[in-house]
Parts: C-alpha cells; sequence; structure tokens
C-alpha cells in the first residue's frame, strides 16, 4: 500500500493507513477500543442519536440546505482544535471522571518504551475525525440522491424503521443496539450507495514488481442501485485491498441511525442538484439542496 507525497501532507506520514506490520496491528488494536462494537453498543449509539436528531432539527426551519455542507458541518481548524484539547490534558492534575480516547493516547505517551509519538497521535486523531465526517457526509448525501428517484425503496425502508419504532413500548425510547442489528434493508441500502458511488476517491498501490492480469472484454458493471437486492458476495462496502476499514462499524451505525430518526420523523423535498458525477471522488456539481419537512 503506497500514497504520494500530497495524499501524505494530508493525512499524515504515520497514519493507519500507511503504516504495516506490527505497527499497524498495534495502532488498529488501538483504534477499536474506540470504535470496536462494544463501545459502540455502551458508549456511542446513544450520542450518535442525540447528535442526529439535533442535526436534524436544526435543518428543519431552513427554506433550502446544501445537505454535504450541512452533514459535513463543524470540521474545520480540527487539528488546531486537537492540539490545543491535548495540552490542555497534559496540563490538567488529577484523575478525568470518564476516560475517553485523549486518554488512551495520552497514557501511551506517558509510557517509558511507548510506540508513538505526539505527532503521530495528533495524525490518528485528525484522520479518524475528517474519515468520520467524510465518510458519512458524503454517504448519506449518495443514500438520499438514490432514494429520492427511488420511491420504492424509499417506502421499503421507511416501513422497516416505522416498525421497529411501534414496537417499542415508548415511542420516543433511544435507539438499541438490538434495533440496529435487525435494520436488514438499511443495511442493504447503505452498501449499494457505497457500491455505486465509492467514496474513497483512489486507492493507491505501488507495483514492487511487474503484474500480468487478464481482463474480461465484455465484462459488465450494474451502475443502477438496487438496494432490495443487496451487494455480490465479492463486494466488501469499507475494504481497502485485503484490509477493512477500522471505522466500518461506526460510519455504517451513523448513517443507520441517522436514517432512522430522518424517516420516523421528516420528509424532505429536492429543491435543486443532486445529479453526481464520480471525478475521481463522489461529487454533486450543483451541489444537492433539499428543504427538510415535519412528516404527515
Amino acid at each position: 500500500m503506497w500514497y504520494p507525497d500530497s495524499i501524505m501532507r494530508i493525512i499524515g506520514a504515520d497514519s493507519i493507513i500507511t503504516t504495516l506490520g506490527s505497527s499497524h496491528k498495534y495502532i488498529k488494536n488501538m483504534v477499536f477500543r474506540l470504535f470496536g462494537p462494544e463501545n459502540l453498543r455502551r458508549d456511542m449509539i446513544k450520542d450518535m442519536q442525540k447528535t442526529a436528531e439535533a442535526s436534524l432539527l436544526s435543518w428543519l426551519h431552513h427554506p433550502s440546505i446544501e445537505l454535504k455542507e450541512a452533514a459535513s458541518s463543524g470540521r474545520k481548524n480540527v487539528m488546531k482544535m486537537l492540539k490545543e484539547m491535548m495540552d490542555e490534558r497534559k496540563k490538567a492534575t488529577g484523575r478525568q471522571e470518564s476516560i475517553d480516547f485523549f486518554d488512551v493516547l495520552l497514557e501511551e505517551l506517558k509510557e517509558e518504551k511507548h510506540a508513538m509519538s505526539e505527532n503521530v497521535a495528533l495524525d490518528l486523531i485528525f484522520l479518524l475525525l475528517f474519515v468520520s465526517f467524510e465518510t458519512t457526509a458524503s454517504g448519506i448525501t449518495a443514500i438520499l440522491c438514490f432514494l429520492s428517484d427511488n420511491p420504492k425503496a424509499l417506502q421499503e425502508l421507511t416501513e422497516e424503521h416505522d416498525y421497529i419504532q411501534k414496537k417499542r413500548p415508548d415511542l420516543n425510547s433511544e435507539i438499541t443496539w438490538e434495533e440496529y442489528k435487525s435494520m436488514k434493508f438499511t443495511s442493504h441500502v447503505i452498501h449499494e450507495a457505497l457500491r455505486l458511488t465509492n467514496i474513497a476517491p483512489v486507492m493507491f498501490r505501488k507495483a514492487t514488481e511487474d503484474v500480468h492480469i487478464k481482463v474480461e472484454v465484455c465484462t459488465t458493471v450494474q451502475d443502477t442501485a438496487e438496494p432490495a437486492g443487496g451487494a455480490s458476495k465479492d463486494f466488501m462496502a469499507f475494504g481497502g485491498g485485503r484490509r477493512l476499514c477500522v471505522g466500518a462499524d461506526f460510519a455504517k451505525l451513523q448513517m443507520a441511525i441517522f436514517l432512522h430518526c430522518l424517516v420516523t420523523k421528516y420528509r424532505w423535498k429536492v429543491i435543486k442538484g443532486g445529479k453526481m458525477v464520480l471525478c475521481p471522488g463522489l461529487q454533486c456539481p450543483e451541489g444537492f439542496h433539499i428543504q427538510l419537512l415535519p412528516k404527515g
């Protein structure tokens, strides 16, 4: 796996996606402490729901919002903020009431034989924040573009979430992990959107020796959204070649919860744009402007 210098300046020279061997395994295990299923189930699912509900509510009274911009707002000056937060934690005395990912990294940096430097730690946090913003913002934009053109899929998605909500003793209760795992059609919708609009603009590789390949001339590619059919068994969303993205569960959970909050309480109307192109990454040249309206 290899990345050009221009990309390395963005993601950091010691990023998890460029490290190899034992270093990659070490950082990956550390990230799983934050983004693994257990932490998602125990701690993050409630915060994700609150964030999704607050975001949607803030969009409600605008005549038009540009979806990707609205979904990814708040990531400016991230590195400056992270540096300031890390400096504050270093100066803080006493133990925090709760332990977060910053605390895990700081404990590692205090070790006599620590496996990472402060720059590596900052690169790691920046990458995790950047990827979480970019993946979910682009993914949600693609999903709503497809659903706007596919009323049947939107109806099935809405029915799935309405059914989940109606089964609760209290309609306003929080989403549970079991409910999330039951969202089968939602999972198909997310995977199908990612299949057609790969969020990563390109996967870089550097061949260390000549590689001979055979391409079938008559190969066809399915280029229409078919969420009900699901993806091929050979398709791996959030894949990086042989590596599965360590934030895959986090991103899918975030998108699923957003869709649940959206279709159970709101509807939307396309104002303008929504035409997607891959050049090379997912772009909407005219944006994708929608108006959010209360359901009912």
